[in-house]
């Protein structure tokens, strides 16, 4: 494996890995049809085995409207793929002896000793009771918190939080204000009782600030991004990203693929103010490929251990009672959750056969808002990930598709 700055090379040949090289010409063929199509703007895989890249591919524009191509350099909004690294930059507090997983979130955060849960009614007329537990921190890695989102949840409480400004969007304040926001809100349900995926890791993002006593931004670049080389990765555009930064789109009744944060004026370069732990990061597909190799070598970085294999284990282990589906969230966007369980900040395939689409026992993954994704499978020793921004992200089944053709060019899978 070759990493340079900005970018990571190619340092296989698909046969070498056990992969047909006309198999995986298909995946380009599937973007470019996505392109030609007018659906996304660009796109680009990256898929490595036993930590060798072999397949990296761009396809379209990152920024139609001046016709900048797709580069392997190019910066993303990788939107809640943000998740899965500051769940990490938690646990380093905890390997760390600062915390604890199963202590009260109010230990950190007296604002939510007393919480109410939601009852019954609508709007500023909800009825609500005491909570029976409190929150841990654990509840908010695993999203048993009883926190929601506004912008994604059908539920009595989502015009609350978009009403109070708890969404945790790049301009709505300082994050410890958009906290004490939240905390005036009632829970969804009780404490463990449910999954529900929500604003959890916004809220370990403040708990990181005060366990640290560093800003969010500041502790992650200090003990995530430098350790594992993530240089393009952060919460605001530097200016000398400029020229490699993505164009956002959105779907609308009226155009399958507006402009909605354009390159150049984008707020990511002018008014970040809320730095959000839950979707607010900037990366490269090199940086994520960095962080997705840590999680693949059980916690190695590319100088030293960032994690011990034990955390990682542990992370990567399904912390539910059952899957996701039997926890009350039987899908999310175009993706059903049955045989699907949660770690301690990642999605967890728990049983292969349930689940309707390709993928073998361990896998951990998760998504982000403008349809990017990725996954680590550690029964193939495979990491893929995917990059366009194109939001939301359940327009098209792109998640669906491509991992059924990646597994349809595997030629000796490892899973039974």
């Amino acid at each position: 494996m070759e990493i340079g700055r900005h970018t990571v090379r190619v340092t296989a040949t698909p046969e070498s890995v056990g992969f047909s090289r006309d198999r995986l010409e298909d995946i380009r063929t599937w973007m470019q049809g996505y392109v030609d199509e007018g659906k996304l703007p660009g796109a680009m895989t990256m898929i490595s085995r036993h930590g060798e890249v072999f397949f990296l591919e761009c396809v379209g524009k990152s920024d139609p409207e001046s016709g900048l191509e797709m580069q392997v350099d190019t910066v993303f909004r990788i939107y809640s793929m943000t998740k899965p690294i500051v769940s990490v930059g938690l646990m380093v507090l905890f390997e760390a002896g600062l915390l604890a997983l199963d202590d009260p979130l109010s230990e950190y955060l007296p604002v939510f000793r007393d919480m109410e849960v939601y009852r019954s009614g609508q709007g500023e007329a909800i009825q609500t009771e005491k909570a029976r537990s409190p929150i841990s921190i654990r509840q908010l890695l695993t999203h048993t918190s009883g926190f929601g989102y506004g912008v994604f949840d059908d539920t009595p409480l989502a015009s609350l939080y978009k009403s109070r400004q708890v969404e945790f969007y790049p301009d709505d304040g300082p994050l410890e204000d958009v906290v004490l926001r939240l905390a005036e809100l009632p829970l969804l349900f009780h404490p463990g009782s449910r999954w529900n995926y929500g604003v959890s890791t916004d809220v370990l993002g403040h708990v990181i600030e005060v366990v640290s006593g560093q800003a969010l931004d500041v502790f992650l670049t200090k003990r995530v991004f430098e350790p594992l080389g993530m240089p393009d990765t952060g919460f605001r555009l530097p200016r000398h990203n400029l020229g490699r930064f993505s164009a956002l789109y959105e779907a609308t009744p009226a155009d399958p693929m507006q402009l909605a944060d354009p390159r150049e004026d984008s707020v990511y370069g002018n008014e970040v103010t809320t730095l959000s732990g839950g979707a607010g990061l900037l990366s490269t597909a090199s940086d994520y490929f960095r962080f997705t190799e840590m999680i693949r070598r059980s916690g190695q970085g590319p100088e030293g251990p960032l994690l011990r294999p034990e955390t990682v284990a542990d992370m990567t282990r399904n912390q539910l009672p059952g899957d996701l589906a039997s926890m009350g969230q039987g899908t999310f966007n175009e993706m059903s959750y049955d045989g699907i369980g949660f770690g301690l900040g990642f999605s967890i395939v728990i049983d292969p056969n349930a689940v309707d689409y390709a993928c073998a026992v361990g896998e951990v993954a998760w998504g982000g808002l403008a349809s990017t994704a990725f996954w680590v499978d550690p029964t193939n020793d495979l990491t893929v990930s995917f990059f366009t921004q194109l939001a939301p992200s359940d327009l098209y089944p792109i998640r669906w598709d491509l991992r059924n053709l990646v597994y349809q060019a595997l030629t000796d899978r490892g899973d039974p």
